[in-house]
């Protein structure tokens, strides 16, 4: 590392013109006294380079505050070490546990994690992908299985691996890292059933995914010889008030409702508060579960019964796809792989 002195004695003389501009290499070079070649050498290659120009170099790259142009070394070598992620909500923290597992195995091999947020229509995914694709992203991991049909066109035929996540299908585009939400909706029902509740109700954000597991609900309702379940839908991604609101809604039905299955664990909180307002006794009259097992469930008032799903795991899973894939491997294995779920039972229930 340059001292200050050393810095400061660099930049004397050079033009202000250059600091009111992006810097290049070969203002680089003409600071450090060396050629663009020999810059380029310095940053890309040090270990060809003297240790006295390698130190002159990057003395100058400090005075300048030159910043690589990381797509011109990625043309060059076909490899951007960029791999981009598409999640339906950045606030949301349902997918949060993926996000930080797929950066850190990445980081770790040496990649960065791009992240986009596409919303929950197809439009928004659409767009993005078109921005990231010709951004020349070494891998793509997705959300959902719900792409249009452009999408999944391009999606196929963008040559990079593609790993689909938090959701399972008979047909994905290249790779998978999920689980099914039908057998969760089915899983809930039969749990809630098995407690001797017999008026059911789904509280479910606008999503496929969601829509996957309430159908699978319903289903598993009628199954059961149970009475068709309420429905009650709220705009994603959703929220404390959306739960609230939906209970009210429930309530002010003639056959009223003894357990309620959310989307998630934010309607579960909405629908657990409303019920304290209102008096009404959870468990004793209603029984409550959630999706998600946020950090919040079990510090819920009553704690809250959920569905949890190694969202790391997907991460880490997908992540180790990608990095395989780059490398020439098939990847550790090219088939979907199911993670599971567990229904994670508290007091709410």
């Amino acid at each position: 590392m340059a001292s200050q002195q050393e810095v400061n004695r660099l930049t004397d003389g050079m033009p202000t013109a250059v600091r009111q501009r992006a810097t290049t290499v070969l203002d680089v070079a003409r600071v450090a006294g060396v050629s663009a070649m020999t810059v380029s050498r310095a940053l890309n290659q040090p270990q060809r380079v003297p240790t006295a120009t390698r130190l002159r170099v990057q003395a100058a790259v400090e005075a300048t505050h030159y910043v690589p142009n990381l797509l011109a070394c990625g043309l060059r070598s076909r490899r951007s070490r960029l791999v981009a992620a598409v999640v339906p909500a950045l606030g949301s923290p349902v997918f949060a546990e993926t996000v930080q597992a797929l950066a850190a195995t990445l980081d770790a091999a040496g990649y960065h994690l791009m992240l986009g947020q596409s919303g929950y229509g197809p439009a928004g995914e659409d767009a993005l992908l078109q921005a990231l694709m010709g951004r020349r992203a070494d891998g793509i991991v997705l959300v959902g299985v719900d792409h249009s049909r452009q999408a999944r066109r391009q999606l196929a035929g963008c040559g990079v691996p593609v790993v689909e996540t938090w959701d399972l299908t008979p047909a994905p585009v290249d790779m998978l890292v999920g689980f099914s939400h039908a057998d969760v909706g089915a899983a809930v029902c039969r749990f809630l059933a098995g407690q001797g509740r017999r008026r059911l109700a789904v509280v479910s954000g606008a999503d496929g995914r969601a829509a996957r597991r309430t159908q699978a609900f319903a289903a598993t309702a009628a199954q059961l010889g149970l009475p068709p379940p309420a429905l009650v839908a709220s705009e994603s991604p959703t929220t404390l008030g959306h739960g609230r609101r939906a209970l009210r809604q429930l309530l002010a039905q003639p056959h009223g409702v003894d357990g309620i299955f959310c989307s998630s664990d934010m309607l579960a909180l909405g629908v657990l508060t409303e019920a304290a307002h209102q008096g009404i006794a959870v468990p004793g009259r209603i029984g409550v579960v959630g999706f998600g097992d946020q950090s919040f469930a079990a510090d819920a008032e009553p704690a809250l019964t959920t569905v949890r799903v190694d969202g790391a795991r997907i991460g880490r899973e997908a992540a180790l796809r990608v990095i395989g894939r780059i490398a020439g491997s098939p990847a550790p294995d090219p088939t979907p792989l199911d993670v599971g779920f567990l229904i994670v039972e508290r007091q709410s229930t």
